[in-house]
């Protein structure tokens, strides 16, 4: 992808009136005026940033729970770049995390864009060329979910996952199919999950794949952090019943905690220690939490096995599955979703693979930053005379000298935590 999509800001007026008058192609039954009056009054908008330049925009204007897509341009050497569908998601994002619950799209005429749009959730309302979107949130849940810290998130991170094909078709099959065609689920028998655990060394990509789960069911994420809950004011365990009893306003919603060791480890002895009553009230939680099919519980673990036995007993977990670090097809494609955002054709991906066996995709992230970060400033202080962008030999050096998050050892125990217990 050759741009960035950021929220529109007061300087880009000027390029953005000039895209809309060279865009023929993609007219809005808004005229440009109102559709500068709606900038200038602090309407919602993105815009499409290359090499400083604004390529692409859409502007937004919202009536009470429903808001109505004004202008989508794009410049038109930029066209079948995804620009549209990019601007279109962050819009949404902000929209949705506003209270808009509806989203609508009022074409002048028949063009291309009403295949996109109807890719991306859009329903067209005959006779006209009238598109209409509903969101997740209601005003009250868009509240709700705002208290929480909670965010409905842009609908393309799944498809942003490079790599781990394996952990993605494994959750794409037992946790997003169900999830997201429950009446074919129920006429096969198969019971949608409500809660699952992932597991395995640290920056593996638990995290993402939890808000990638949420990009694609369209569900609202919240993030609950065991280190927050015991800043609150008040016991633990009372704070975290507090905090489900607000998510039970949420039609739908994935609630995803990290580091769940941190407050369902095993309980030992019979002693009445604040983490046994922590434990225990999550033990409570979760029952209650499964009664709805539009929610999904995802907790996530370095380590597996000091959870607590009674929290990972399958009434409780559908699926506990092990995120480990990426095989070498996996590795290849991070790497490549990464060697792609410069211009440089001619890095070995390969050996970038090979060289890099056992880093997590956090490790391959920071030593790609470090290849880029090494190439722009060989340019910026003259010493650049080839290709722009980091060579195989940047991503070479930036390997050996990226200290791996995982060891050998930490590969070895996850071997063991698999066999012991993984639950496909």
């Amino acid at each position: 992808m050759s741009f960035i999509v950021r929220n529109y800001q007061e300087s880009d007026l000027e390029p953005v009136v000039h895209l809309w008058e060279v865009t023929p192609g993609m007219a809005s039954v808004f005229s440009i005026a109102e559709c500068i009056v709606a900038l200038r009054a602090g309407a919602p908008a993105v815009v499409a940033v290359h090499q400083d330049l604004v390529v692409g925009a859409a502007v937004a204007n919202v009536s009470g729970s429903r808001a109505w897509i004004m202008r989508i341009a794009v410049e038109p050497t930029h066209r079948g770049e995804g620009v549209p569908s990019t601007l279109l998601n962050h819009l949404e994002e902000q929209l949705a995390n506003e209270g808009v619950s509806t989203i609508s799209y009022l074409l002048a005429q028949e063009e291309q864009m009403s295949d996109g749009l109807s890719r991306s959730g859009y329903v067209r309302s005959a006779p006209a060329a009238y598109w209409e979107k509903r969101e997740a949130l209601t005003p009250g849940e868009a509240t709700t979910l705002n208290a929480l810290g909670g965010r409905v998130l842009t609908r393309d991170l799944w498809g942003r996952l490079a790599g781990m094909h394996e952990e993605k078709d494994i959750i794409d099959k037992r946790v997003v199919m169900p999830l997201s065609n429950p009446e074919r689920a129920s006429a096969h028998g198969v019971e949608p999950p409500h809660a699952i655990v992932l597991f395995g060394p640290p920056g593996t990509g638990k995290t993402t794949f939890a808000r990638a789960m949420a990009s694609r069911l369209s569900w609202p994420f919240v993030e609950i952090f065991p280190s927050r809950l015991a800043a609150e004011p008040g016991e633990l365990a009372q704070v975290l019943h507090d905090t489900f009893a607000m998510i039970d306003d949420l039609e739908k919603v994935l609630v995803f905690i990290d580091e769940v060791e941190e407050i369902a480890s095993a309980r030992e002895g019979v002693g009445k220690s604040p983490v046994h009553g922590v434990t225990n009230e999550l033990l409570k939680i979760i029952p209650a939490f499964r009664q709805r099919d539009t929610r999904l519980l995802v907790c996530a673990t370095n380590s597996v096995r000091s959870l607590d036995q009674a929290f990972l007993r399958p009434g409780r977990f559908d699926y506990v599955i092990p995120i480990g670090p990426p095989d070498a097809a996996a590795r290849a494609a991070i790497w490549q979703s990464f060697v792609a955002q410069s211009s440089r054709p001619d890095v070995d991906i390969e050996a970038l693979g090979e060289m890099s066996e056992n880093f997590t995709p956090a490790d391959i992230e920071f030593a790609a930053r470090s290849a880029a970060q090494a190439s722009f400033e060989r340019e910026m202080s003259g010493g650049s005379t080839g290709p722009v962008g980091a060579s195989t030999e940047d991503y070479l050096r930036a390997i050996a000298q990226t200290r791996r998050t995982v060891s050998d050892d930490d590969i070895e125990r996850f071997k063991e935590d698999i066999a012991q217990f993984g639950r496909l």
